[in-house]
């Protein structure tokens, strides 16, 4: 099990598919936010050409998910 806060669903849904309830399809608060953030950091780091570096891509995941969980903790604040 993991201990990464997830926020639970961004969407949540409670309905009838094929017959059986299913609750919070979709994605988590924390991959929202991080996709988010995923948008931001992408748009100010592509080069002019469209491309990105590989360390580029992986300095963009690691910030967005860095970003989404300060999001996670900010929430739980008063």
């Amino acid at each position: 099990m993991s201990d990464i806060n997830t926020g639970g669903g961004a969407f949540p849904w409670c309905g009838d598919l094929n017959e059986t309830p299913y609750i919070n399809l979709g994605v988590t608060v924390r991959d929202y936010f991080a996709a988010k953030a995923m948008q931001a950091i992408v748009s100010a780091t592509v080069e002019a050409d469209g491309s990105m570096t590989a360390h580029a891509v992986d300095c963009a995941t690691d910030g967005a998910y860095f970003i989404a969980d300060a999001m996670l903790r900010a929430r739980e604040k008063p």
